[in-house]
C-alpha cells in the first residue's frame, strides 16, 4: 500500500486506495473522492473533483492538524493510511465511501504519540475522532451539508477596521453604533464614507476557521472562502463581486490609502491561513473596508444588490431603533431565514458550496 505523507515544506505527490494527495510549499492538500451511494463503490463509480462536495471540509481538518503535527514533532509528518476506500474493507456505512473519513499515524509510527495525534485532531476540527485499532488513529468529520460545516462569510478577530475618529478597531471589538469606513454603495462603486454598523450577520468568537489571505499593493485582507469582495480586471473602472476563493493573482481589488482615496490593486498572492473568531458586520451601506480593502458586507449568494435589497427591513429596523450592544453568536436569524428561502427560490449555481447554513 502507498501511502501519502502530509507535509509543508516540499511538494509531494502520492496515491492509496484512489486518494490523491498534494502537499505544497506552506499548506498541505489532501483530496478525497467522494461516493454517494452506502454500498462500497468500484472504480468507475469514482466521482469527478467537480462533483465532491464532502471532501472540502475534510481537507480543512487535515490542513490544520498537519501543521500541527509538524509544530509538535519537527520532522514528523502526518501520515494517513486509508482515505476513500473503493475495495469494500470497511462497514456498508462507513465514511470512508463518502471521504469523510481518513485513519492516520505519525510518519515515526511511534505510538507513543497517538494519544496527543489524536488531541492534536480534535484540535484541529475533527467531528470524531477514536482509537480504532493499535495501529492507527480514526478521524471522521461531519456532512458538508451540515450546520457546523458551514462558515458563511467573515472575518477574523484580529482584522482591523478604520473608524469615523481616525483610528483602527479590531474586529472582535467592533459594537453596532460604530462608524466605519465603507463605499456609500453596496456595489463598491460610490465614494468611500463613514457607514453605522447595524448589527453583525454571523458572530462566532470561538470559531477557528481557515481563511483567504489576499495580498494587493502592500495591503492584504483575510477572510472566509464564501466571502464576497470587490474585483475588477485592472484595465476599467468596472467592479464585480467574487467570493473570496474564486479571487486570482493578476485581478485587482480596490484599496484605500485614507478616508477619501481608493486605488485598484493588483493582487499579488492568495495564500491560507487558520485564525480565530467569525464576524460579519452589516453596515448601512453594505461594504466595508477591512485592512485596507474593501469589500462587501454580503456571503454566500454572489448577488450582492439582491442581498442588499432582502435586507434593507433589517436595516429599517436598526434605523428605528437603538442598536443593541451585545448580540448572540452564530448566524443572525434573519440572515438564516433568507438563506433558507433563497435555496430553494434560486439556482444553486449561486451560492458559494461553502457559505449556506441548512
Amino acid at each position: 500500500m502507498s501511502l501519502c505523507l502530509i507535509q509543508t515544506n516540499r511538494i509531494v505527490s502520492a496515491v492509496f486506495r484512489g486518494c490523491v494527495c498534494e502537499c505544497p510549499s506552506h499548506n498541505s492538500v489532501i483530496n478525497l473522492p467522494k461516493h454517494t451511494q452506502a454500498p462500497p463503490p468500484s472504480p468507475k463509480h469514482t466521482l469527478t473533483l467537480e462533483s465532491r462536495t464532502d471532501e472540502p471540509r475534510c481537507k480543512d481538518k487535515l490542513n490544520s492538524l498537519a501543521i500541527s503535527v509538524m509544530n509538535m514533532w519537527p520532522g514528523v509528518k502526518l501520515r494517513v493510511t486509508e482515505g476513500w476506500d473503493e475495495d469494500g474493507h470497511h462497514s456498508e456505512d462507513s465514511l470512508h465511501y463518502e471521504g469523510r473519513a481518513v485513519d492516520i499515524t505519525t510518519s515515526d509510527r511511534d505510538r507513543n504519540k497517538y494519544a496527543m495525534l489524536a488531541r492534536l485532531a480534535v484540535e484541529a476540527g475533527f467531528d470524531w475522532v477514536y482509537y480504532e485499532s493499535k495501529a492507527h488513529i480514526h478521524c471522521s468529520v461531519k456532512s458538508e451539508h451540515s450546520v457546523a460545516a458551514k462558515t458563511g462569510g467573515c472575518f477574523p478577530g484580529d482584522a482591523l477596521v478604520s473608524l469615523s475618529d481616525g483610528g483602527t478597531k479590531r474586529m472582535s471589538d467592533v459594537v453596532p453604533g460604530d462608524m466605519v469606513l465603507s463605499s456609500s454603495s453596496s456595489d463598491g462603486l460610490g465614494p468611500l464614507t463613514y457607514s453605522p454598523v447595524l448589527s453583525f450577520i454571523d458572530r462566532q468568537p470561538d470559531a477557528n476557521k481557515t481563511f483567504y489571505v489576499i495580498h494587493a499593493g502592500g495591503a492584504s485582507i483575510t477572510l472566509t472562502a464564501a466571502h464576497l469582495v470587490f474585483v475588477s480586471d485592472c484595465t476599467n473602472l468596472s467592479l464585480r463581486t467574487v467570493f473570496a476563493s474564486d479571487v486570482k493573482p493578476g485581478q485587482c481589488v480596490v484599496t484605500s490609502a485614507n478616508s477619501s482615496e481608493t486605488k485598484a490593486s493588483v493582487v499579488t498572492a492568495v495564500t491560507e491561513r487558520r485564525s480565530r473568531g467569525l464576524y460579519a458586520p452589516l453596515t448601512r451601506h453594505g461594504s466595508i473596508v477591512v485592512d485596507r480593502v474593501l469589500a462587501s458586507c454580503y456571503a454566500a449568494l454572489n448577488r450582492p444588490r439582491l442581498a442588499h435589497w432582502v435586507l434593507a427591513p433589517l436595516r429599517l429596523l436598526h434605523s428605528l431603533f437603538p442598536p443593541p450592544q451585545a448580540q448572540s453568536g452564530g448566524l443572525h436569524w434573519y440572515p438564516r431565514a433568507l438563506q433558507w428561502l433563497g435555496t430553494y427560490l434560486l439556482p444553486e449555481g449561486h451560492f458559494h458550496p461553502l457559505g449556506i447554513e441548512v
